[in-house]
């Protein structure tokens, strides 16, 4: 299996492309696992699609459009309604899909409705690709946390994907005072090193087991404290 933690969904970046273009190939199908939405801004279909949709959906081109780039049009590519799909269309849209595509927005809410629409197992047992950015990121690991920001005022951590295990996320990076008091509580309390994404500017790639940094992104090793 390979996971791939991104910024932001413009995986056709140039400091991104060389790297992804051994795992994106062309005529691959994807799904797009939209489901990170706020409860404040989504209430219905109308406004999923107003997000999502391929006509009018805000972040529709900048998702169908940097997968073109690697060679995948738009026919190859699905998403997960959460107002449309069943279970039963949600699970065949991720059996046949050779990559799982995780937006961002609010990881906890993401996996309450990964749970709800029973599509949980199908995305543990997948056996491709699975690439998300900010939430769809930090689901990938089997604990994850959160830094306090407008979202969650508090720390706290959460369980996502037992994919990896091995390290903490933390996504969009500036070295802001509530980053750093997160990181550091990190290796405090659970004693494994934390891979700090730079804002829009860094990535990582976990190839069975191997972790691989692209652009900027800050390591924070346990006990001594050390970043590099």
């Amino acid at each position: 299996m390979t996971n791939i933690l991104l910024e932001g969904y413009e995986i056709n970046a140039p400091w991104l492309f060389d790297s992804l273009k051994d795992y994106i190939r062309p005529f691959q199908k994807v799904v797009i696992i939209a489901l990170a939405f706020r409860d404040t801004r989504v209430k219905n279909l109308d406004d999923w699609n107003a997000l999502y949709e391929k006509d009018h959906g805000c972040y529709y081109s900048g998702i169908v459009g940097s997968l073109a780039d690697y060679g995948i049009p738009e026919s190859e590519i699905e998403f997960i309604n959460y107002f449309a799909d069943t279970p039963e269309t949600a699970n065949q849209k991720i059996r046949n899909a050779d990559i799982l595509y995780i937006p961002g927005g609010l990881p906890d809410r993401m996996m309450e409705r990964i749970r709800e629409m029973q599509i949980y197992d199908s995305i543990l047992h997948h056996e491709g690709i699975i690439l998300g950015y900010s939430a769809g990121a930090v689901i990938q690991l089997r604990e994850y946390h959160l830094s306090p920001d407008k979202d969650y005022p508090s720390f706290a951590y959460y369980s996502g994907f037992p994919f990896i295990g091995d390290f903490y996320l933390e996504v969009h990076y500036e070295g802001t005072p509530e980053q750093n008091a997160s990181i550091k509580r990190i290796l405090r309390e659970k004693h494994k090193p934390v891979y700090a994404t730079h804002f829009m500017n860094g990535a990582i790639i976990v190839d069975n087991g191997t972790v691989k940094s692209i652009g900027k992104v800050s390591i924070f090793d346990c006990q001594p404290c050390i970043n590099r």
